[in-house]
């Protein structure tokens, strides 16, 4: 059989899982001292909800969903981010009516039909939160100030943090006209795709990545420009309270993102060591989309966060697990004692010491070769004479010092 994962999938090993793990535990600590609460969406969805949600003119929707029928001629698309289907879900269950400032994170797989490169797949994993109630600018940066947490923890520093304001409403709609009367003197040069998205929404012609178009695009006027008053007030608090919170962003005036529901603050997160594809986390205000899929006006902020790309740059600089659990490994002398090493291994997994048990009878060198390989951090030797008084051989594998000591003091010293 040579069936192989799908283009753009790739399969997640064991060896590779610590990482994640390591991650995935450190968002959810810093996500409940925030005060978010989990939330799971279905991986699928009503195509409507992602053309409405995200915007029919973006590249997202016109070429890169997962969209099928179903056995009753529905048509299903595999969710290609969250944040739509969080706002689905908010209005489904009115869970406005529980709190003025409802706050929300997710994990999971996402699905987009792209060229698979270094840190982009067509299955790939985010992490990210929704807080729906607040326009206060503090709510802005707090979601910014969380995120760098959950980065330096990981180890991950010296990033990049850059913010834009893509204004209101009106002043989208100012800057869309600013825009139309920009391009349609260069629009015959640029691309099929540029000269439809002239007729449709302007502001996707700045996610163009074709090479021909780069030069009218970067003399093309800045969002910022256009934007009134209240949002440029908006922005400066954001960046105020940034300030205070000892964080020095960068102003991006070409930063728009690539969702059409965007409102006023836009940000980006990025890992310069990551080459091209270096936004490690991204997101903003869609303070309209609740209304745009029915609901009530509702003020809201969001973002979203690659694993792979942070997998990615951890693998960069060499950052692996910090503070992982002691694992424990046990090796023995003989056939003889392998029963009561398993007793052993049973007993310590009940105190939620991780164990590995050597089952298959091999040299001690070997054992303690397989345990090396498995980063454990101690060696527990059951030998034959040892184990008849009531004593095991213990190796810190760290501090290369072993020593005898009672079966019964195994449990305190492995905890301490």
């Amino acid at each position: 059989m040579n069936i192989k994962a799908p283009r753009g999938t790739v399969d997640i090993l064991p060896q590779d899982m610590e990482r994640w793990h390591f991650i995935e535990n450190i968002v959810r600590g810093t996500f409940g001292c925030y005060g978010y609460q989990e939330i799971r969406t279905p991986i699928f969805e009503a195509t409507e909800l992602f053309i409405r949600g995200i915007g029919e003119a973006t590249d997202i929707v016109n070429k890169e969903m997962y969209t099928f029928q179903d056995k009753k001629g529905r048509s299903i698309t595999l969710r290609p981010e969250n944040t739509a289907a969080v706002v689905r879900a908010y209005m489904e269950h009115g869970l406005s009516q529980q709190s003025n400032l409802v706050k929300m994170f997710y994990m999971g797989p996402m699905f987009r039909y792209e060229r698979p490169q270094a840190g982009r797949q067509r299955q790939f994993y985010q992490f990210g939160t929704e807080a729906l109630g607040s326009m206060h600018p503090g709510v802005d940066a707090e979601t910014i100030a969380m995120i760098l947490s959950i980065f330096e923890q990981i180890g991950l520093t010296g990033l990049n943090v850059e913010v834009n304001s893509v204004g209101c409403e009106e002043c989208r709609t100012n800057y869309r006209g600013v825009l139309f009367e920009y391009f349609q003197t260069h629009i015959a040069q640029m691309c099929s795709d540029c000269q439809m998205r002239l007729e449709k929404n302007p502001m996707r012609i700045l996610d163009c990545k074709v090479e021909s178009c780069q030069s009218y695009i970067d003399k093309c006027p800045t969002v910022i420009d256009s934007v009134c008053e209240p949002c440029r007030n908006h922005m400066d608090e954001v960046i105020k309270y940034l300030n205070l919170l000892g964080i020095s962003p960068v102003m991006n005036p070409r930063l728009v993102r690539g969702l059409d529901y965007y409102t006023r603050t836009a940000f980006e997160i990025k890992d310069e060591s990551l080459g091209a594809q270096n936004a490690v986390a991204a997101g903003g205000r869609y303070d309209n989309l609740v209304r745009d899929m029915g609901g009530n006006i509702t003020p809201a902020i969001g973002f979203a966060a690659g694993m792979e790309r942070i997998v990615m740059a951890m693998k960069n600089k060499g950052l692996g697990p910090i503070g992982k659990q002691n694992t424990v490994y046990i090796a023995i002398t003989s056939e003889l004692v392998l029963d009561m090493a398993a007793a052993l291994a049973q007993r310590l997994r009940a105190g939620n010491i991780p164990v590995e048990l050597s089952w298959d009878k091999k040299s001690l060198k070997s054992q303690f070769r397989h345990a090396a390989n498995m980063n454990a951090r101690y060696v527990v030797v059951v030998g034959d004479e040892e184990i008849k008084q009531g004593k095991v051989i213990l190796k810190d594998m760290i501090k290369e010092e072993q020593q005898l000591v009672d079966v019964e003091r195994l449990f305190a010293l492995l905890t301490v």
